[in-house]
């Protein structure tokens, strides 16, 4: 079956023509020689651009290549504007399916006989036809509420499950043959899209995500996340708040309303980086068939975000070292985005730190203080890829939806507002951010959370010292002793423990109490002691036993 569907990408690349795209220079001999003997299926369509035939190849292909094209459609630094125009046509006018195949998959999904009986109106042409759904405009009897109908596409998981199987069969021989293999990743960089694919598929999943979104920017004037009807939400159907805002494409219609450009492109940096550090939570599928722009405020524009399929997470440690990253690299201290590279295993411990500040300077200097205009990323991209060869740089898989949606928001602000100070936008967020997370604000959250934990488990401290006790009884003398000093250790953590939660205690208390008092004296005594009981249990917990 494999083979089958690599010999149908080959025959759809041939009949578009593709082949004839790649200069002569770049292809040996025989390559030639093999095209005209065994690979001979013509080009079907000589009448088409270059734009076209890539764009149709590709819808051609299924969901995996369409999203790869709707990715390059906002790389617009890197691909000629012909070509470009005809891929963004991927990002929501993908030929559709049967549109009474869609309503009877709704009717069947949602149990009812005719769509008569949720929906007062149903428009049968799409409004919008994508790689796995497409989407038809409707009213809801309950509420007489606009909505838009998201209807899976009919046996589109056996095309992805080909596909990702021949990917992985590829990521395989690649990373066994290839001599940066290893380092790439390839299988592990197949298997996290693999399942990000996967996940996409099962709409109830996607109607969850818009939710929690929903949820993280509720009452925010950056982005509107619209409502989604979960009791008419399946696993292949999606019922959501029909939204009328611009498709941020648009540029000239933006324009048209005197839309603020420089804000609205600041706020997507805004929104990205709110989501990536504040939320550990985002949208990263944001090619511009996703993203809208609300009509009500041109001066003060706000996002509006559909289509909730691909969400990405981060954990505590990567989300740290990447602010520490980007907070360096904005304060061009290489040294140190050289040094967290090796501590966090990015790198191999054995790397020379000064060389690799050298190659990370010669790459990113240039580049610092420009509008996103003057910057060449396909260049800085190559560079940065020699570099990582050269350094034996480790591929993330985790970070590689996070690093696709860094390239939209970039390929979006490039759009909007090509005079964009990409690294003066995103500082302050970032500088703010670590602060709340190593400053003492954080330390009284932390605190605060773990309060609870910590109160729940004290009452059980004295039985298990009692059963550590009767234990220590049943061994010899010498092992008693030795049971006798990790004893000692125990008692005296459960005293720094008592300590820490009286001082945390306090602490908190001594930051509620001026709500209600308006003296100073009160709060400041009972900090002070809180501080005091603070000091005591980390001095407790620091000393050696005797």
């Amino acid at each position: 079956m494999r083979i089958l569907r690599l010999y149908h990408i080959n025959k759809v690349l041939l009949e578009h023509g593709l082949d004839e795209l790649i200069p002569g220079r770049w292809l040996p001999w025989y390559i030639r020689v093999l095209r005209h003997c065994i690979f001979w299926i013509p080009n079907r369509h000589k009448d088409k651009s270059a734009g076209a035939r890539i764009m149709l190849a590709l819808q051609a292909l299924g969901p995996v290549f369409i999203k790869f094209g709707q990715m390059l459609s906002t790389r617009r630094d890197l691909l000629p504007p012909h070509i470009a125009n005809e891929l963004a046509l991927l990002q929501d006018r993908v030929a559709p399916f049967d549109t009474e195949r869609a309503q009877h998959i709704i009717r069947q999904s949602l149990q009812i006989k005719a769509l008569g009986e949720v929906f007062s109106e149903f428009d049968t042409t799409p409004l919008a036809s994508a790689s796995i759904a497409q989407v038809h405009a409707a009213r809801l009897k309950e509420g007489d509420i606009d909505v838009v109908v998201k209807v899976l596409r009919p046996d589109i998981r056996k095309t992805i499950v080909a596909d990702t199987e021949l990917m992985m069969t590829l990521a395989k021989v690649l990373q066994k043959w290839l001599p940066d293999g290893k380092r790439l990743r390839p299988v592990e960089v197949v298997k996290e899209y693999e399942k990000t694919i996967v996940d996409e598929l099962d709409l109830t999943r996607e109607a969850a995500n818009g939710m929690q979104l929903g949820r993280n920017f509720e009452g925010s004037e950056a982005l509107y996340v619209p409502t989604i009807y979960s009791d008419y939400c399946r696993a292949n159907v999606l019922v959501m708040e029909r939204i009328y805002g611009i498709p941020i494409s648009n540029i000239e219609a933006l324009i048209e309303q005197n839309t603020n450009l420089r804000i609205l492109a600041e706020r997507g940096v805004e929104v990205f980086f709110t989501q990536v550090f504040r939320d550990s939570f985002f949208h990263a599928d944001m090619h511009p068939g996703n993203i809208f722009v609300s009509r009500e405020n041109p001066e003060n524009p706000q996002y509006i975000a559909i289509d909730f399929g691909i969400v990405g997470t981060l954990n505590q440690e990567d989300k740290r070292y990447l602010a520490e990253n980007f907070i360096a690299f904005f304060n061009r201290d290489y040294r140190k985005v050289a040094q967290l590279h090796a501590d966090s295993g990015w790198v191999p411990s054995d790397t020379n730190i000064d060389e690799f500040e050298v190659a990370i300077r010669t790459v990113c200097e240039p580049i610092f203080q420009k509008p996103l205009a003057e910057i060449s990323f396909g260049n800085v991209l190559v560079q940065l890829f020699n570099t990582a060869r050269r350094f034996n740089m480790v591929v993330q898989p985790q970070l590689v939806l996070l690093q696709k949606t860094l390239l939209y928001v970039e390929g979006l602000g490039r759009q909007l507002y090509p005079q964009l100070d990409l690294w003066q936008t995103a500082k302050p967020f970032l500088e703010n951010w670590l602060r709340e997370q190593i400053g003492i604000k954080a330390m009284f959250s932390k605190v605060k959370t773990n309060l609870p934990f910590w109160s729940e488990k004290l009452p059980e401290m004295p039985d298990l010292l009692y059963d550590t006790l009767k234990q220590i009884k049943r061994f010899p003398e010498k092992q008693q002793q030795a049971n006798m000093a990790i004893l000692q250790q125990h008692v005296r953590a459960q005293k720094s423990l008592h300590l820490s939660i009286v001082g945390a205690t306090l602490v908190i208390v001594s930051a509620i109490v001026p709500l209600y008092s308006v003296h100073w004296t009160l709060p400041a005594c009972i900090g002070l002691t809180g501080m005091m009981c603070w000091f005591a249990a980390w001095w407790k917990g620091r000393k050696a036993p005797e």
